[in-house]
Order: structure tokens, then sequence, then C-alpha cells
């Protein structure tokens, strides 16, 4: 998790892959160098992840090239 002082001055933003009826709504933040704080749009005061740049490029791409179970 990400500790409170990474995300002092954090700029949220709601992804793109979020619907708009307030379900599975994901916030993420851009400008902590190296990583991508993640938190639940429904719960702002809660925990936030912290991914590193990386693999939250490969979790990106793997979302937008849709399911593909078994290889």
């Amino acid at each position: 998790m990400c500790s409170s002082a990474e995300l002092s001055n954090v700029a949220w933003r709601k992804s793109s892959y979020s619907n708009d009826d307030g379900a599975d709504c994901v916030e993420v933040a851009d400008n902590i160098p190296g990583l991508v704080p993640v938190r639940d749009s429904k719960n702002p005061g809660g925990p936030a992840i912290c991914i590193g740049e990386a693999a939250w490029a490969a979790f990106v791409g793997m979302v937008k090239d849709g399911p593909s179970l078994g290889g």
C-alpha cells in the first residue's frame, strides 16, 4: 500500500475503464515517478495500492487486449 505522505499531493482521475453508474470505479494518479497509485473511488479515504509503472502498463495492455484464457 502507499503511504499517506506519498499520496498527499496526488491528483486522482477516474479510470476510463470504470463505468458511469457508480460500479467498478477505479481511480489512478499519474504524478508519482515510477509508481501508479490505484484506489476505489467509492472509498476515497480508504487504502490505495502503488503499482510499479511497468506492471501497470502490462496490466492496462492486457485489459485493452481483452480476455484470453488458456494462453
